[in-house]
């Protein structure tokens, strides 16, 4: 299933693509990754995606069911007061498929939104490297 962007995220990111040139840099993006609604918009992607929990056990419905508000509020005031700190990556083998394993790091969900939610405010940065004079959002 895809999700649509939001507009105000597209004109967001379209803003962010069109400012992003060779010789300019961008020194305050922090503060956009915890937007509010960039958070909502990287929750409903990371979810989308699905996959198992992380370390800390927890799972989209236990999140749901706690208050998702209340769960994107106090990550939005991790990032914001600078206290946000990434979860051990919980490890899993997978078989291959001409036999053996091979190891598998799953994050947690909190850290897959925040990396979802990252990727989102600096995706324009490298898309306007890549595809100069092209117009990608």
């Amino acid at each position: 299933m895809s999700l649509k962007t939001p507009e105000k995220i597209r004109n967001f990111q379209k803003k962010i693509y069109l400012k992003a040139e060779p010789d300019f840099r961008f020194y305050q993006l922090y503060d956009k990754i915890y937007r509010e609604d960039i958070l909502q918009y990287a929750y409903r992607i990371t979810k989308t995606n699905g996959g198992a929990s992380g370390v800390d056990g927890k799972t989209f419905k236990m999140i749901e069911s706690e208050g998702l508000e209340q769960w994107l509020f106090g990550v939005r005031e991790e990032l914001r007061t600078k206290t946000y700190k990434p979860k051990p990556v919980r490890r899993v083998m997978i078989p291959k498929p001409g036999g053996g394993e091979r190891p598998l790091g799953i994050p947690t969900i909190k850290d897959r939104v925040v990396q979802t939610a990252t990727k989102l405010v600096i995706e324009p940065i490298f898309e306007a490297d890549l595809e100069p004079n092209t117009y990608a959002y």
